[in-house]
């Protein structure tokens, strides 16, 4: 595979691979199902990194300008994690959450444990916190409140299957 052609899932055929299509499909279809139960957020949270491109085609798609970004680190490699999921700098400012509804989302609900984080830091500001996430494991802690699809494999997504530019990492996925 060349550095800059994305994978397919002939490449991988033992991974789950989401195509920038299929991720404008997913986006469209997880905003319908959001949309249907007649729930609008207030404010959309991002948690960066891997939420951020969802976080941002979701907030288009249900029309909501508000958006904020959470940045927790986890995951250091290809299965390996730190022994708990870290809040990094800079915060969000949660001092006017209260009442507001806001949906959080994230690329995958994997362990669930970044999610679990992120839902209870939210949660204790009194908002009205909501989940939605491409992918779920069936070994998640956290059921999110909506998911477009359900796996067990390793996802490769487009925006993170790529080696950096830069040459200083191996490719996220």
């Amino acid at each position: 595979m060349t550095p800059d052609r994305f994978p397919t899932a002939a490449d991988h055929p033992d991974r789950e691979v989401l195509t920038w299509a299929d991720f404008g499909h997913a986006v469209r279809a997880l905003a319908r199902t959001i949309a249907a139960t007649g729930w609008e957020p207030d404010l959309v949270v991002a948690v960066a990194r891997g939420g951020l491109v969802p976080a941002g085609a979701l907030a288009y798609a249900l029309d909501r300008k508000a958006m904020g970004t959470l940045n927790v680190e986890f995951y250091s490699g290809v299965g390996e994690t730190l022994a708990d999921p870290v809040v990094l700098p800079p915060a969000l400012d949660t001092s006017e959450l209260r009442g507001q509804r806001v949906l959080v989302v994230d690329d995958v609900a994997d362990s669930g444990r970044t999610l679990q984080l992120v839902l209870e830091m939210i949660g204790a500001h009194g908002a009205d916190v909501r989940s939605a996430v491409l992918y779920t494991k069936p070994r998640s802690v956290v059921r999110p409140t909506y998911s477009w699809r359900e796996t067990d494999a390793w996802i490769m997504f487009p925006w993170s299957s790529l080696p950096p530019v830069t040459g200083r990492g191996a490719p996220d996925a």
